[in-house]
């Protein structure tokens, strides 16, 4: 049965049996679209069925078939290519919706903390590409699931407006009468997301200065702007060229492109009442009105020609990889750009090119050299520091070398051609070398030469002759030997002596050796006991113990069979011999001689006397024979070192050029070397070489490879640098480099490799300067224009005078005009504004220069102008207080002063105090430098104005000088290695540790240490694994004693007894035990036993000798799997008498008895070096253990034997990591001190990092000191003027001003003091690198009454929106503001709103807001909003979190020292405590007193109540508050502290740690008052 489709649904009404019965019709899915081609032609399917509405099914009929859904409609069949045609569209997301807006269940959140979160949905379609058509989704889906329709998203909180503080209350706007005082403040955040709109930025209040004398002016003069320049009407044309024409000629030293229109522009003048309204300028008539025209000069853009043709390309050669050249073209000014006129447009082009053609010759092409590396430098790691190690010379591994780099000439095409011989390219500036430079540090490796280690000395053979090749001599040696375990650097002849010899008589070179003796057989053949004999087994061997053929030895005595006894049972029965013992000595002298011994024990005795073959006495148990009886004179050969390789002059000519031949830089010929062999009687010295065998004398000569001599190769002398600032005075110089050094007898380099000279003065470029041509006549506004306006008059009035300008070179030659628009200053000024004097008006001259003084600060000096024209004649002008002629002034009193300037400099070491490398070479760029050094401070000259002017004039060098100490750098220092600890196994792997201390921490930079033991930070371990030979101690027991009979049967001497031995743990060395050691050296599992107790046999008993040693037990062990053992008859039973049994089995129980065994293997040890490398190279080491499955280690036989595998590699090779100290450059040469002042500095950059423990580089890797201090002139601006209108206006239209004048300071950021502007005579007219001066600009003043918005503030700090420091993401904002400022209560209604603008920003930062209270001031205290830059603000603060600022107590708070706390209850002041009335109120406030309570060892503490800072006792509180308040504190401050119960043994209580027993009686007194005090109560 389907599922029924939610989505079609058809029901039916069915009356059946007189029942309504609901029938519908389900749907299924559709089904997929088929169909033979692709698009709109396919079809798709679906089941359609008949259901009851309960879920069951029935037939179709029952179902209305009128209602029937289709079961098939047509479909859109997409195929693969439908992908290039159809896509989903995204629409663009909707505002966030809060998720409690789309779910009624969900609450809102009453007070928004962070954000709030909330969906957003957008609308997603599928579209067809071309034309944006809509399609059905399942074509898209198709290819592509859906995109999602909705998204989480995040609504801000509301950001509030947040203002700043506001600013003092401005003067009254008025002197008289009714005015009004304002203050502003500005926005500093903007409101975002929802938040409150910004407050009012401006707060007024009237103020009244007092009655104004007269009647109030209501009216103002206001002036409009000037409206545009316009050219003259035709009439007015006319009347200008008839008055100007001849002075018009002249205006042409700059032609068409000089040529200047003037013109007239005109303005507004109203009269405004202080209401604001516009009245008849009647009503100003009071006032002169200013005029309505002026002369200006008619703009007009900039006119440029056309583009001249590209000049050629300023490179002459082809070069395909190099830089390219450059082409320019230009064009020339044919209008300067006049008044508002548009500016220039680049008068100058520029652009990469490259010459073509078959005849451009190729380019010089210039690539980097390099000499060769230098020797390999090793420094010596931390960890192997040795004070004994007092050579350094012979360190090997990894280190580093360096070489120098330089720039040569080569050709464009090719590779250079290889130098001749001993001569090299020439060096260049490196500049011209374009590419990375080659390294010049790398690493290296020096290899370690290999020590040669031999194995330990043989046993001594047996005697044969020296060479049994040849047996005529009867000369014969013992011979030892041994062998090279690893070869050493440069050949054997490194090696100690591997053969030693002694002479011995009869020698052999074969021999028998007895294997194995047989069973004793008797004599007698009938019966079964008594003498007998023992045939040996034996094999022949040679002199090296080797089994040979055995017809070898049939010169030799074959052994002879050894005599024995079977006892009978009533003989005595012995054990067998043991093995003969080592030789006690390898030699025989006057005063050793070798000895072996053998022992034998009693098993049973006879059976009485005259019975049986009775026991030896104990001397007889024991036999000893001589051994090693030739004589101690061991012989050996010895060689010396190999001499020089000498020329072999035994080799023909023609081959001593044979290494050349192979191109073997290293050898050129082949040589002879020569050494010393001697015979030496070890003990004594050289002896005879017959003493030695001859056969084994080493060689005394062998051939030698010949190293070729290298002579010094430099490079020709370099060109000369350019010119550098060197100790104060131009220096140039030059130089050799050496890029193959001398050696094996070459040529050696020549002494001079640099030179020096000073430099030649350096050429001026050439410059540029504007050259200004006279004023021209002023020029007034056309008569018809201004004869209307009251006062004008025809020929004189405001006018406008222009000027030409031209370019001159600074020799004075002319120019074109395009220079100086490219290399000088702005152009000055082609207009100014005029006046032409009318005929009442004084005319006066130009001032003269003031009078010269006779000396500095005495007397005065004046300067004068008169009157000129008819001004001389008329009275008002004779008015010396309103024009002045003269006037007077102090003559200047110069005083200077010399005072130091700025910081001091860094410590400087003088030239050549480089401390030089370790291994007594000068090493470039080693950082070790230190000692006395010199620092420097400027000195500056001022005069008595604290005006800094040159150093000449204090008679000062313009330096103070002090010596400095550079500390030097002090490597961590460590002790000696320790000896290596004895392997932590005496079977097996174990370790073995070394440590070394720390004896010293870096200081001053020096080489830090190594990484130290964890644990106590003071050591430095070397742990690597060792393997002991599990054979190495053994267990050596002597024979049993004589048997001890406990339960003695007297007649037969039997019975059970104890037999003792001794045993030992011994050294097992190739000779075998030699010596005893610590028995805990030896396995305790397995120690022999000392003692047994066992039957001493009695006669006729049967003798079996000792237990053999148990079978190995099969493998793998198994329960059912057995070991035995067995024993042999020694003496046969007698008659009736049997012998035990002579096999034991005992089961294989495993770890017991049988035992599994595997291989084990260690960990990596530490990198191991040769013992004179410090780092690179090494290898590392691990070892193969045996285990047993109970975890014990065993000798590797038992792996061995097993055939276990060994996959492991034992050895690896490894890296320790090498020592470099950082290395540094030289320093660059110091910079140069430029006019303006500063500082001159020097660089050094790192040419090597430093590695591993090596020194690390220094903090500073620049220098600087102070330049003589010279003035440094600037011009500067000074502040804008209060904006003013025309003085006969009130308001309106108006213009500030500043100016530009020279400065002077010492450099170091203080403060500028003002100067004449004839010192700025040398500088760029600029302010901070801005040419395009402004000294004037048009600003409005208000009229009296009028209200006005005030100027933007400048842009806030830039703020993120964020919340408890972190960035919500909502990017980040700055504001400005603009505030309203009115001057007239009548004109509030009238004033503009407030202004803000908010604009998005950069690296903005997050602010807090946080509120701030002050103190109790009665029931007030101050609360205000500060921001995290601590700015008080309003706004930003939640206000559900602001403190109170008022509060109050009910009754009133009336009592001596009684305040009201934040409660609303009454308390005391600080050091008073609360006496309470019954009812709860403050009754009185008194002292709180001290209390005293001694403590141990008669030390008292004063213990004083500390009253509550916010009591919180409600005010019902009970009887006696204030006693309880007083025990309370005081039982707080005795368990303040009690954290922990201790137990104090001597009074068996448990106490409060860290209190004596009278502290807690103190503490249960306490108790006691307080509940004394409540029964009073």
């Amino acid at each position: 049965m389907y599922p029924f489709s939610s989505k079609s649904i058809t029901m039916t009404h069915t009356i059946n049996a007189g029942l309504a019965c609901f029938l519908l019709f389900p749907t299924g899915p559709w089904g997929r679209c088929m169909g033979s081609e692709c698009g709109p032609g396919g079809s798709q399917s679906r089941a359609v069925w008949c259901a009851h509405s309960e879920g069951w099914t029935t037939l179709h009929t029952n179902c209305d078939q009128s209602q029937r859904p289709d079961n098939q409609q047509r479909c859109f069949r997409v195929c693969d290519w439908h992908k290039e045609m159809y896509d989903w569209q995204l629409g663009a997301w909707n505002q966030c919706v809060p998720i409690s807006m789309r779910n009624s269940g969900v609450q809102r959140p009453a007070i928004c903390t962070r954000a709030e979160e909330g969906i957003q949905t957008r609308e997603v379609g599928c579209v067809q590409k071309a034309n944006g058509e809509p399609a059905e989704d399942a074509i898209c889906e198709y290819f592509e699931p859906k995109p999602r329709l909705e998204q989480a998203c995040l609504i801000p909180c509301p950001r509030d407006c947040v203002v700043s503080e506001f600013s003092p209350w401005t003067s009254c706007s008025k002197t008289c009468g009714m005015g009004l005082q304002n203050r502003i403040r500005s926005v500093l955040a903007p409101p975002l997301f929802g938040g409150s709109a910004c407050p009012n930025l401006t707060e007024f209040h009237t103020c009244h200065l007092g009655l104004c004398a007269g009647e109030e002016s209501l009216y103002s003069v206001r002036v409009g702007p000037w409206g545009p320049c316009s050219v003259p009407l035709p009439r007015q044309t006319a009347e200008l060229i008839k008055k100007k024409r001849t002075r018009n000629r002249q205006n042409r030293p700059g032609g068409k492109s000089w040529a200047l229109q003037i013109g007239y522009q005109t303005r507004e003048v109203n009269c405004v009442h202080k209401s604001g309204t516009v009245e008849a300028l009647s009503f100003c008539a009071e006032a002169s009105v200013p005029i309505t025209y002026q002369a200006c000069v008619m703009s007009k853009d900039c006119e440029v020609t056309e583009w001249s043709e590209w000049s050629a390309c300023s490179k002459e050669c082809y070069d395909p990889n190099g830089p390219k050249g450059e082409r320019s073209r230009s064009r020339k000014v044919t209008q300067f750009p006049v008044g508002q006129g548009a500016g220039c447009p680049e008068l100058e082009e520029r652009e990469p090119c490259s010459p073509l053609g078959d005849k451009v010759p190729p380019c010089i092409v210039y690539s980097w050299k390099a000499t060769e590396w230098s020797e390999c430098r090793v420094d010596v790691l931390l960890s192997q520091q040795d004070r004994r190690r007092g050579n350094q010379t012979g360190l090997c591994g990894g280190g580093v070398q360096s070489r120098e780099v330089y720039c040569v000439q080569s050709a464009a095409d090719s590779p250079p051609p290889p130098p001749p011989p001993n001569l090299a390219l020439r060096p260049v500036d490196s500049d011209l070398c374009l590419g990375v430079p080659p390294n010049t540090t790398q690493f290296c490796h020096i290899s370690c030469p290999v020590e040669c280690e031999v194995s330990a000395w043989s046993a001594w053979g047996p005697c044969t002759y020296e060479n049994c090749q040849d047996q005529v001599a009867k000369k014969g040696f013992k011979l030892r030997k041994r062998r090279i375990v690893n070869d050493p650097t440069g050949g054997m002849g490194n090696c100690p002596h591997l053969v030693e010899a002694i002479p011995c008589e009869d020698p052999s070179c074969y021999d028998w050796l007895v294997v194995r003796l047989d069973e004793c057989v008797p004599d007698n053949d009938s019966s079964e006991c008594g003498p007998g004999t023992q045939n040996p087994q034996v094999q022949c061997v040679n002199s090296d113990g080797e089994y040979v053929e055995r017809q070898m030895c049939r010169d030799a005595i074959l052994p002879m069979p050894a005599i024995c006894e079977v006892p009978c049972p009533k003989d005595c029965a012995l054990s067998p011999w043991t093995p003969w013992s080592l030789c006690s000595h390898t030699c025989s002298g006057k005063n050793t001689e070798g000895k072996q011994t053998r022992a034998r024990s009693i098993l049973a005795y006879n059976a009485g006397e005259g019975q049986g073959i009775p026991c030896p006495n104990v001397s007889s148990l024991q036999e000893a024979r001589s051994c090693n009886d030739h004589p101690c004179t061991v012989y050996h050969w010895q060689t010396g070192p190999w001499g020089q390789c000498i020329e072999d002059s035994s080799i023909p000519a023609t081959n001593t050029s044979a290494g050349r031949a192979r191109g073997d830089d290293n050898s050129c010929s082949i040589g002879m070397q020569t050494r010393k062999v001697i015979c030496v009687r070890v003990n004594v010295g050289q002896v005879p070489p017959k003493k030695c065998p001859e056969s084994l004398r080493p060689d005394t000569v062998r051939p030698c490879l010949l190293p070729c001599r290298r002579d010094c190769i430099v490079t020709p002398t370099a060109t000369g640098a350019p010119a550098h600032q060197h100790a104060r005075q131009r220096k140039q110089h030059r130089k050799r480099i050496v890029i193959q050094y001398p050696a094996n007898g070459g040529q050696d380099c020549p002494e001079l490799l640099s030179q020096e000279r000073e430099c030649d003065a350096p050429s001026v470029c050439q410059g540029y300067r504007w050259k200004t041509h006279k004023w021209r006549r002023c020029q007034l506004v056309p008569w018809s224009v201004r004869q209307d306006s009251p006062g004008a008059q025809e020929t004189c009035g405001p006018g406008l005078q222009v000027r030409a300008v031209s370019c001159r070179k600074q020799d004075g030659g002319q120019a074109d005009v395009e220079a100086c628009l490219e290399h000088s200053s702005p152009m000055p000024a082609l207009t100014q504004l005029c006046q032409m004097p009318c005929q009442e008006d004084c005319q006066l001259s130009a001032w003269s220069k003031f009078s010269s003084c006779s000396a500095d600060c005495v007397g005065v000096r004046t300067r004068k102008r008169m009157l000129i024209g008819k001004s001389k004649k008329r009275e008002q002008c004779k008015n010396h207080q309103v024009y002045p002629l003269t006037e007077t002034q102090y003559c200047p009193c110069n005083k200077y002063n010399a005072q130091p300037v700025g910081n001091w400099s860094d410590c400087i070491l003088p030239e050549g105090g480089r401390v030089e490398g370790q291994l007594g070479m000068k090493v470039q760029g080693d950082i070790r430098e230190c000692g006395q050094g010199y620092r420097y401070q400027a000195m500056g000259c001022y005069d008595q104005d604290n005006r800094i002017v040159e150093t000449s004039r204090c008679n000062s060098h313009g330096y103070i000088e002090e010596a400095c100490i550079i500390p030097c750098p002090s490597d961590c220092k460590l002790s000696e290695w320790s000896n290596w600890s004895r392997c932590s196994k005496s079977c097996g792997s174990g370790v073995k540790v070394r440590s070394k201390w720390l004896r010293e921490k870096p200081y001053n930079g020096g080489r830090p240490c190594p990484k130290l033991d964890h644990v106590n930070q003071a050591q430095v371990y070397e742990v690597v694994p060792c393997l002991s030979d599990c054979g190495q101690y053994v267990w050596v027991s002597e024979p049993w004693s004589v048997w001890k009979v406990s339960n003695v049967d007297l007649k037969d001497n039997c019975g059970e007894g104890v037999q003792t031995r001794k045993v030992r743990c011994m050294l097992n060395t190739i000779d075998g035990p030699s010596e005893p050691v610590e028995d805990y050296l030896c396995d305790p599992e397995e120690m022999p036993l000392g003692a047994r107790n066992s039957r001493l046999p009695c006669p006729e008993d049967c003798v079996l000798n000792d237990w053999s040693a148990w079978s190995p037990c099969p493998l793998p062990c198994n329960s059912n799997s057995t070991r035995q053992r067995s024993a042999y008859p020694l003496r046969q039973p007698g008659e009736g008498k049997e012998c035990p049994p002579t096999t034991e089995t005992e089961p294989c129980k495993h770890n017991t008895n049988c035992f599994h065994y595997s291989y084990n293997i260690t960990d990596w040890s530490t990198c191991q070096l040769s013992d004179r490398a410090v780092c690179g190279s090494g290898i590392k080491t691990r070892m193969l253990d045996c285990v047993r499955s109970d975890s014990k280690s065993v000798d590797l036989k038992f792996c061995k034997e097993l055939g276990l595998e060994r996959k492991w590699s034992m050895n690896a090779s490894c890296v320790v990591e090498c020592p470099v100290n950082c290395q540094l450059s030289e320093w660059s040469p110091w910079s140069k001190c430029t006019h303006t002042c500063g500082l001159a500095g020097r660089r050094r950059t790192v040419v090597q990092v430093p590695q591993g423990d090596g020194r690390p580089c220094p903090v500073q890797r620049e220098q600087w000191k102070p330049c003589p201090v010279r003035p440094c002139f600037s011009w500067r601006y000074s502040g804008w003027s209060q904006c003013k209108a025309e003085v006969r206006a009130v308001c309106g239209e108006g213009l500030r001003f500043r100016n530009v004048s020279c400065f002077v300071s010492d450099g170091s950021g203080q403060e500028l003091s003002l100067v004449d502007d004839e010192l700025c005579g040398d500088v760029d007219f600029s302010v901070d690198g801005d040419i395009n001066i402004t000294l004037q600009e048009a600003c409005t003043v208000p009229c009296p009454g009028e209200c006005y918005l005030t100027e933007w503030t400048t842009w806030g700090r830039c703020q993120l929106s964020c919340m408890g420091g972190d960035d919500l993401g909502f990017g980040s904002v700055q504001v400005r503001s603009r505030a309203v400022v009115a001057q007239d209560p009548e004109n509030l209604l009238q004033c503009p709103e407030q202004e803000q603008e908010a604009r998005p920003c950069t690296e903005g930062q997050c602010l807090d807001y946080k509120w701030r209270t002050g103190p109790w001031r009665g029931s007030s205290r101050q609360v205000w909003c500060e921001r995290s830059d601590g700015i008080n603000v309003t706004g930003g603060c939640p206000l559900t979190a602001q403190p109170i600022s008022d509060r109050s107590c009910d009754p009133p708070c009336t009592k001596q020292r009684s305040v009201c706390t934040e409660a609303g209850v009454c308390g005391c002041e600080e050091g008073y405590t609360e006496v309470m009335t019954s009812d709860g109120l403050l009754d009185q406030c008194t002292v709180i007193p001290v209390l005293e309570i001694p403590t141990a060892g008669d030390n008292k503490a004063d213990v004083k109540t500390i009253r509550a800072f916010n009591p919180t006792q409600p005010a019902n509180s009970s009887p006696g508050r204030s006693f309880h308040f007083l025990i309370f504190k005081l039982s707080i401050i005795l368990s303040a502290p009690l954290l922990h119960s201790c137990f104090n043994k001597e009074k068996e209580k448990t106490y409060p740690c860290g209190f004596s027993e009278a502290a807690v009686l103190a503490t249960q007194a306490v108790g006691k008052i307080e509940r004394s005090l409540k029964d009073a109560l």
